[in-house]
């Protein structure tokens, strides 16, 4: 994956700020026919055009009718920053929602996927009950919007920035941009 790479080749640190993409999606989600209705978009151009993204970084990528609210997998991104192994929560997230086509805002769901990435589901489960990492996802809305992200994934270098799934070699510009800068 193009981060791995980019950590192991670059020495970088890696840290998650969460975006409010859509956060008005209702509980029951929202379908993308309905998300993309006159804004003048070919979902079946950009589902191609992610496909191809994907396949070029041997990543799997499915076939979403639906986008879900993220914001309780927010929290439980944050949470598992915290924890030993947690940084597989983040790939395990993608993986349920872009291939496995997974409802992310159920929290039955969501501790399903944590289970599956080796964190502790009590932990998690106590996350999601309590909201212990809300104030702390709100803090990442707020950095978001300073920055001026309006996509995702927004990767942020220094004083830089690039918005979509950029090839690696974009990301490592950007890198050695910051770089030499410092």
């Amino acid at each position: 994956m193009r981060i791995e790479r980019l950590k192991a080749e670059h020495h970088v640190k890696v840290e998650w700020v969460h975006f409010p993409l859509h956060p008005e999606t209702p509980a029951e989600g929202r379908s993308l026919a309905e998300l993309f209705a006159g804004r003048n978009v070919d979902r079946k151009a950009m589902h191609a055009q992610m496909k191809a993204r994907m396949d070029a970084e041997g990543l799997p990528y499915g076939e979403r009718t639906m986008t879900y609210n993220s914001r309780l997998a927010q929290e439980l991104g944050k949470w598992a920053d915290t924890q030993p192994g947690g940084e597989a929560l983040h790939d395990a997230l993608f993986r349920a929602y872009f291939v496995g086509v997974r409802d992310i805002s159920k929290p039955a769901v969501l501790l399903d996927i944590v289970e599956h990435a080796g964190l502790s589901v009590d932990g998690a489960r106590e996350v999601l009950e309590r909201r212990t990492f809300k104030d702390a996802v709100d803090a990442d809305w707020e950095l978001s919007r300073r920055y001026g992200v309006t996509g995702v994934p927004t990767f942020v270098a220094g004083r830089h920035g690039v918005v979509g799934a950029q090839p690696y070699e974009v990301l490592e510009q950007l890198v050695r941009k910051a770089a030499s800068e410092d």
